[in-house]
């Protein structure tokens, strides 16, 4: 599942060359890091024998349209525990490719959680069925580990094509959500033993929480597979959370602005809630860490009818 990486155009005040990898481009459900994801979380479900799939997301979600796609395609009943009904009523491209997958929507409020996963499960439960929650038990728990080995193949494929370019990424920078992909390529690194330093912009939590689950992640992936959990994990846990403006799903001016400015210069189809945030947190970061002369790699992580849902909506939009 290569993904092209080339430089793009920049103005980079510092020096530095800005290379993009584009998971976008994935050949599956309209492509993102969630295809590499969602395909581990697949494989982990047929390892349990599990014979319906249970998710958790917003209507934005881009995880719960790949894996609501992978069910339909191999005919799996699907469920999606909804945060955000309420609150957005109004229909996404993720959430109208929902209604095509068929997948069965619940309303639940953020604040129960726990008790809507816990009453899903025992329901299906109740009618014979075995499901298999994606984040583990009732508290998303229990599969921590299981998507990061999705990025640390991600991590091996970019050293094979580091050789190809004949460059080296000092730094490579990536939306970080749940911090799958973060965790992923970490642990990539690790295992290389070389010193990239694989940086989030948070998108959605801060720094203390964010470092903390992916902490957690981390430790079950390499336990799992009997390799030694390295010491002081957290240090090699780089998470900007000073970037958020104003949390997820939350943007500006300067985000919008950025958006623009590299579809116009690079062709980049980038969004508000992730891509957007992303790279412009990528370079406000660069400029605020004097980081200068150094190739620098972008994870595209993709979400294009995230994109889509900005372009035909900018006008409606508040920040």
């Amino acid at each position: 599942m290569d993904t092209p990486i080339y430089e793009i155009h920049s103005e980079s005040e510092q020096g530095n060359r800005i290379f993009i990898k584009r998971d976008d481009l994935l050949p599956f459900s309209l492509g993102g890091n969630k295809v590499r994801i969602g395909w581990e979380f697949y494989r982990d479900m047929c390892r349990t024998e599990a014979d319906c799939m249970v998710m958790y997301g917003d209507r934005r979600s881009n995880l719960c349209r790949v894996l609501g796609n992978i069910c339909s395609q191999k005919q799996i009943p699907c469920y999606m525990i909804c945060t955000s009904v309420e609150e957005s009523p109004s229909l996404s491209c993720n959430s109208r490719m929902m209604e095509w997958m068929q997948v069965e929507v619940i309303p639940c409020q953020k604040d129960s959680v726990a008790q809507c996963v816990q009453d899903l499960l025992e329901r299906l439960e109740g009618e014979g069925r075995k499901p298999y929650y994606i984040y583990g038990n009732q508290w998303g728990e229990g599969r921590e580990g299981v998507p990061v080995q999705a990025y640390v193949d991600a991590y091996q494929e970019i050293l094979g094509q580091e050789s190809q370019l004949g460059v080296s990424f000092d730094y490579i920078f990536t939306a970080s959500g749940t911090g799958a992909a973060q965790s992923g390529l970490t642990a990539g690194s690790l295992l290389a033993r070389d010193k990239k330093k694989i940086v989030g912009i948070s998108v959605s939590r801060d720094k203390e929480r964010g470092t903390r689950i992916m902490t957690r992640a981390l430790s079950q992936y390499f336990k799992t597979r009997g390799i030694l959990v390295p010491d002081r994990l957290e240090d090699r846990i780089y998470l900007a959370d000073e970037y958020l403006q104003g949390g997820y799903g939350k943007f500006d001016e300067q985000i919008e602005t950025c958006i623009r400015r590299q579809f116009l210069e690079n062709a980049l189809p980038l969004d508000p809630t992730y891509t957007g945030k992303a790279f412009w947190g990528m370079e406000c970061y660069l400029k605020d860490h004097h980081i200068e002369n150094t190739d620098v790699l972008f994870l595209h992580t993709g979400g294009s009818p995230l994109f889509y849902d900005y372009l035909i909506n900018e006008e409606k939009m508040t920040c």
